[in-house]
């Protein structure tokens, strides 16, 4: 029985669960803003003593790769490196956007959408203005598309939709109704990301020793940093 740490902190959301042979055993998260370094040593704690564990008995740490919030990713694979280093145990990266869209492929049928051949999953994170970081899923999960930063408007998508129902979720959505608001393209509520939807793919990727370099491994932010000064610190 394996036992993986699964990190999410890509987001506004901070979330940790705590997975063994492919099935949830804890689950602790926080959506109240940006306060990651504040919970995420809290929540790995938790949803140990939930699980009812020691830290020495995991057998790996699958983290959140991004694409995301900066601050968010560099916290998050902090800690995951952090503790694979001092177990001696495996590190697991998985794309903020391919989690998503794994969980979306498995609960179709609790959204009442036109399930079939010609449905493509469309998860988003929210970036700059009216720009999300995207990729397009079959409904098995499967990414078709690269990772992208995108520019939302009025055209966008066209050519998917011609042929294809199109499911579009993730805190990216929201502000793309006004622009993306026709029959075609199916918006779903409340979907962000998080730790719990990781553990299929890290239990898969475990199974097949699919591990990153813990050294050297570096979230993929997809865009460089770029540090912005408050206006009240604009002489």
């Amino acid at each position: 029985m394996a036992f993986i740490l699964l990190i999410e902190t890509a987001t506004e959301s901070c979330s940790v669960a705590l997975s063994s042979a492919g099935s949830l055993r804890a689950f602790r998260e926080s959506s109240g803003g940006y306060n990651h370094s504040e919970k995420l040593t809290l929540f790995i704690e938790e949803v140990l003593s939930q699980a009812g564990i020691d830290a020495d008995h995991l057998d790996a740490v699958c983290v959140s790769q991004g694409p995301g919030s900066y601050t968010g990713l560099r916290i998050g694979v902090s800690a995951a490196k952090g503790i694979c280093y001092a177990l001696d145990i495996p590190l697991i990266a998985i794309s903020t956007l391919d989690s998503m869209a794994s969980n979306m492929a498995e609960s179709l049928h609790n959204h009442n959408l036109p399930v079939g051949e010609k449905l493509l999953l469309c998860p988003m994170l929210d970036a700059r203005r009216m720009e999300v970081y995207t990729a397009i899923y079959n409904q098995r999960g499967d990414r078709i598309s690269e990772i992208e930063a995108k520019i939302i408007d009025e055209n966008s998508f066209d050519d998917l939709t011609k042929e294809n129902q199109l499911v579009v979720f993730g805190n990216g959505a929201a502000k793309c109704i006004p622009l993306l608001s026709r029959p075609e393209i199916h918006f779903i509520k409340d979907i962000a990301a998080s730790a719990r939807f990781m553990f299929d793919l890290a239990y898969k990727r475990y199974q097949e020793k699919t591990f990153v370099d813990v050294a050297y491994f570096e979230p993929f932010y997809l865009k460089d940093f770029i540090a912005t000064i408050p206006k009240n610190k604009i002489f």
